[in-house]
């Protein structure tokens, strides 16, 4: 008997199916997603050191310049509503490229100048308008290419671009100290937007449809049109056929199919070219029709609550590691590098023994982990470890490691559960409006966070009431728990 071949090496597995110059516009996307940290560490002490402004304002900026974050959908009904057979995407990678380079260069530009705080923030909301489109763009290119290629190359994908995320996290955090100890802001944004300069330089090398992807667009369109053509004959064999598809493409996924009328929309699109606004038209419907289904709404309403209850006070808490405990910036790069190092752990610890777990045990798992971390913040706050003899930098460090540890438990069933109800044709719109769902919670559990630091009259010279704060975070922490009844028992963290 001959000896088996052995497989072939996972980066020639992965360049032979998606090509080499995909595979590396994906890396750097997503590196560039992860090294953010090294720019966003000089926002904040631009903010507190140099505009004097208070841990409240500081933290409401801030989340009003992730908002574009919350507002995905456009980008993705922009990008979806043109018909497959002409669909580019690149052409939006390029536009999202200028719109995240131009704000680093005109703050790296106007050091003489007095950057105002709304000067700043409307930069940076441009700025995040320009990520969250290029996120919103790849991650609709990365559906794309999986369905394609076949749903065995779906993990790999995924953890090629989540481990580019943690690499980028991990580089940016450990030069965004150093360079805050040796460079003025100015030179760091001017550095940073080198980035964003060689993403737009390497969009311009890449296939916005490699022929093997479109080889199987073209197989789907034929299908389709061979499907409506004999829908006229036995509409029961159009459904019958329809569901039969949906199931070989997505494994393990027991949901009900989408309506027939959805199903027209996605072959409207493959079988003929209608015009933008009917085909904008289509997008939105389809959208609607998907997300209504109880299976995708209760579930994305019990998210979109659990990060709502939360008030986000992390800016706070970086202004009280700064001025109160005198941390240094380098040091809190090296606490953020734990903390990604964390998120891989996480992200392994999840995959390996707790995805096939029910989905309500890992939330409850999660959201218990996360109100310890507030406890740890608590005692932090109030001292209660120096009796014991442990410095606020182990208690600064363990704190970042396990919260971003313990976020994976319920990121991942998240990330896992939006990626697999998205119908072929709305890959953009839908995905990112599940992403918009948690990162809309997340902003308005910011901006509680800056309601309640200015409640509680916490300043960079009075943080007597942070604990207070923190104490809220807690108990926002654990109310998300009451409400799992939203989600359906027998879910698993693997899929639905």
């Amino acid at each position: 008997m001959a000896p088996p071949q052995p497989q072939m090496w996972w980066p020639g597995r992965m360049g032979g199916a998606f090509g080499p110059s995909f595979l590396c516009l994906v890396c750097l996307i997503y590196f560039i997603q992860g090294f953010r940290s090294f720019v966003w560490t000089a926002v904040s002490y631009q903010m507190k050191d140099m505009m004097k402004l208070s841990p409240s304002t500081s933290q409401f900026l801030v989340s009003l310049a992730y908002f574009p974050w919350s507002i995905k959908p456009i980008y993705g009904i922009l990008s979806d509503c043109i018909p497959i057979k002409q669909r580019k995407r690149v052409p939006y990678l390029i536009i999202s490229s200028c719109l995240s380079l131009l704000p680093w260069l005109i703050l790296g530009l106007s050091q003489t100048l007095r950057t105002s705080a709304n000067m700043l923030t409307s930069l940076l909301i441009v700025q995040n308008l320009g990520s969250a489109m290029a996120d919103v763009v790849i991650d609709a290119m990365v559906a794309e290419a999986v369905r394609s290629a076949g749903p065995e190359f779906a993990g790999d994908l995924q953890s090629l671009s989540w481990s580019s995320m943690a690499v980028g996290g991990i580089f940016g955090s450990l030069l965004g100290g150093y360079a805050l100890s040796n460079l003025p802001i100015h030179v760091i944004y001017v550095v940073f937007s080198a980035l964003p300069l060689f993403q737009l330089v390497s969009c311009m090398f890449v296939e916005d449809s490699p022929k093997r992807f479109q080889s199987a667009i073209d197989e789907h369109n034929n299908q389709s049109s061979v499907t409506a053509f004999s829908e006229e004959g036995s509409g029961e064999a159009l459904g019958k056929e329809g569901a039969r598809r949906r199931k070989g493409t997505r494994k393990n996924n027991k949901r009900r199919p989408l309506s027939k009328q959805t199903e027209a929309n996605e072959k409207s699109n493959g079988s003929f070219n209608p015009s933008p606004s009917l085909s904008l038209k289509s997008a939105f419907f389809s959208l609607c029709t998907a997300f209504k289904q109880p299976a995708i709404l209760r579930p994305m309403a019990w998210f979109f609550f659990s990060n709502v209850t939360i008030p986000n006070i992390s800016t706070v808490m970086f202004y009280y590691q700064t001025e109160e405990l005198h941390l240094e910036a380098s040091f809190l790069g090296t606490a953020r590098v734990i903390g990604w190092f964390s998120l891989i752990l996480g992200t392994y610890t999840y995959n390996r023994y707790f995805k096939h777990k029910k989905l309500r045990d890992i939330l409850v798992f999660a959201h218990v982990g996360l109100a310890i971390i507030s406890l740890l913040d608590i005692a932090l706050v109030l001292r209660l470890h120096i009796p014991h003899g442990i410095g606020d930098k182990y208690m600064v460090l363990w704190g970042s490691a396990l919260a971003d540890a313990i976020n994976q438990f319920k990121m991942m069933p998240f990330l896992i559960l939006s990626g697999q109800l998205c119908p072929p044709g709305i890959e953009g719109t839908l995905f990112a409006l599940f992403m918009s769902i948690n990162n809309l919670g997340s902003t308005l559990g910011s901006f509680l966070g800056a309601a309640l630091a200015s409640a509680l009259n916490i300043s960079t010279a009075q943080f007597d009431n942070l604990a207070l704060g923190l104490g809220a975070q807690l108990i926002g922490t654990l109310l998300p728990i009451g409400f799992l009844f939203l989600i359906p028992n027998e879910v698993t963290g693997l899929t639905s």
